[in-house]
């Protein structure tokens, strides 16, 4: 009770920004939505390995919610449901406001691609009775992560007579998995000299796939041909095959709870598929927003929002432009009027403080694991390069969007200045002209085989994202 209180006590309740934690906050409502919420995830990070299988998901929900394909639409009122799908990669969803386009968007973008191994176009090769398939690396790994671990092979290969042929293996149990090979300690007295980031090299990473040999004493590398010969019988491929061909290697296996209470879920992906399936479980469910909103799912992100997949690309205006014209609005100034009243979220994972490795992070601007969602006015390295710096306004929009309805969040930065940092796709959505704050889940061991978020976290964030997308 307030007279109860001493003085300072009321004088810091009143002026001392403090966090909360979700667990607390919750009741008995909450926390049971928390844990539905957290299985369905669940399900959708083990199936949704790659940017290609997580756009299938998503489009495949989507459809069945009633979004329906925007280029075909011959009009469009607000309530409308629509999607755009660009080369089975990148994923627009959006449902019409009841605001006229030239009012703005309400957009958030996050990206589905994730660090991985990609087989390289030639990959195939035998030494030393084993055939193996050379990688190269995507994204940003710590390199030493990958050896000694089961990995499952995904992707497409398009064919000489142009058929598509998807591919993927290691998954389930009963199917085999690939590994890259380690060296043992006992013969490790060079390998442990090394700084960590040499230790394996980018060439070092090359992954197993046989050892059984073709049964021909005339052919030279019998294994490969066993292996070539079983990707042909099973897929009709031939070595050629393999140069049009997108296959990636990713840690094998379902999302995990992790801890004796369940709140954590481990698993591969969750930078940025957290964010991505957050977003997408939100505008699914919006009806009738003020603002036309706008789930943008992008690929590319990690290796700097490049190609015409990335975030850098005229995807977002060529798709934006094609609602315009549908809606058939006169708007003075075009995709920029639009784009410069238009408020976004950046929804991508920053690294949690972790007590194991607290160092690196500033203590007081460091996100912890189940507090709520965080949002980052900036991101970038150094003297705040690569970023798009929210403006203090756009800040104080959210900031109170949130505090209004009962979205319980945090504020964050990607580390101590000189530490190091990272990007986002904020800075390419300010190009076009918005408003953009960085806003997800924080995370543990962002950018390893296995990265931990919290689900109260997650669930937050697709509150958030909702509370926002319907604004």
């Amino acid at each position: 009770m307030e007279k109860d209180k001493s003085p300072g006590q009321i004088l810091e309740e009143k002026l001392i920004y403090k966090k909360k934690t979700l667990w607390e906050k919750f009741g008995t409502e909450e926390k049971e939505q928390t844990a539905d919420f957290g299985e369905k995830y669940k399900d959708f990070l083990s199936r949704a390995k790659t940017e290609r299988l997580a756009v299938e998901i998503l489009l495949e929900e989507a459809r069945q919610a009633g979004f329906r394909d925007l280029r075909l639409l011959t009009d469009i009122n607000p309530g409308q449901a629509f999607y755009v799908l660009h080369r089975e990669k990148v994923l627009l969803l959006g449902v019409m406001g009841k605001k006229p386009l030239r009012e703005g968007l309400r957009l958030v973008g996050a990206h589905l691609d994730s660090p991985r191994l990609d087989v390289k176009p030639q990959p195939l090769y035998e030494s030393r009775g084993l055939a193996l398939f050379k990688t190269h690396y995507y994204g940003g790994i710590k390199k030493y992560q990958w050896p000694a671990i089961p990995l499952a092979l995904h992707g497409v290969v398009i064919k000489g007579n142009g058929e598509k042929i998807k591919l993927a293996i290691g998954e389930d149990e009963a199917q085999p998995v690939f590994t890259v090979t380690d060296l043992l300690p006992h013969l490790a007295k060079t390998q442990l000299q090394k700084k960590m980031h040499e230790a394996i090299g980018g060439e070092d990473l090359n992954v197993l796939t046989g050892s059984l040999p073709y049964d021909d004493e005339q052919v030279q590398d019998k294994i490969k041909l066993a292996v070539l010969n079983h990707l042909h019988r099973q897929y009709g491929l031939v070595e050629e095959d393999l140069i049009s061909a997108e296959l990636t290697l990713v840690p094998a296996g379902p999302a995990r709870d992790v801890g004796f209470d369940e709140s954590l879920v481990g698993g591969y992906g969750q930078d940025d598929r957290g964010a991505s399936y957050a977003a997408f479980k939100a505008i699914r469910e919006l009806k009738d927003p003020l603002h036309t909103a706008v789930a943008y799912f992008v690929d590319k992100e990690e290796i700097g929002s490049t190609g015409n997949t990335g975030a850098q690309s005229r995807f977002l205006e060529d798709a934006i432009a094609w609602l315009a014209t549908l809606a058939a609005e006169k708007i003075p100034r075009g995709l920029w009027q639009i784009f410069d009243r238009t408020t976004a979220l950046s929804a991508d994972a920053v690294a949690a403080e972790d007590p194991s490795w607290a160092g690196v992070l500033d203590k007081y601007n460091a996100p912890l694991l189940g507090h709520g969602v965080v949002i980052i006015k900036y991101t970038g390295h150094g003297g705040k390069y690569d970023t798009s710096d929210a403006h203090a306004e756009t800040v104080a929009e959210i900031r109170n969007l949130f505090n209004e309805n009962q979205i319980i969040w945090q504020t964050g930065e990607l580390g101590k200045v000189d530490q190091g940092g990272g990007g986002t796709i904020a800075q390419y959505l300010a190009r076009t002209g918005m408003d953009v704050l960085d806003c997800g889940p924080s995370l543990l061991s962002v950018h390893s085989p296995f990265e931990i978020a919290s689900k109260a976290d997650l669930y937050m964030c697709y509150k958030a994202y909702k509370v926002f997308l319907s604004s």
